[in-house]
């Protein structure tokens, strides 16, 4: 896809998006082409305008913002305390192993990331 092809595909994606706020639905077909778009619009996106996050606190500040999750929802999803994530989130603990695989395994965070630190 290039830069004009991309530029026709947000303008559509935008209309689809209209009419399923104006009419609550779409049908099948509409539905699914919403779908293929929106598939390809990110592939676009993340090959020519890559997000370059620095750190492992950067990506699950990131996710948690992506996912609306404070720290309290945070901690539950990973099975901790809220304290323990403020803590890592400031720099003051490491991760333990079960809370680096819980940030691979239910927030999908590389696990290059989290090893790095």
């Amino acid at each position: 896809m290039n830069s004009s092809d991309y530029k026709i595909k947000l303008i559509r994606l935008e209309d689809l998006l209209k009419q399923l706020t104006t009419k609550g639905k779409l049908n099948k077909a509409t539905h699914k082409e919403l779908d293929q778009l929106s598939d390809q619009i990110q592939e676009y996106e993340e090959k020519n305008y890559p997000f370059k996050v620095e750190s492992l606190k950067e990506m699950i500040e990131l996710r948690m913002y992506q996912r609306k999750l404070k720290q309290k929802d945070l901690a539950e999803i990973l099975g901790t305390t809220p304290s323990r994530i403020s803590e890592i989130l400031n720099g003051k603990r490491s991760l333990t192993l079960d809370l680096a695989r819980g940030l691979y395994r239910k927030l999908n965070i590389d696990a290059d990331l989290i090893l790095q630190g």
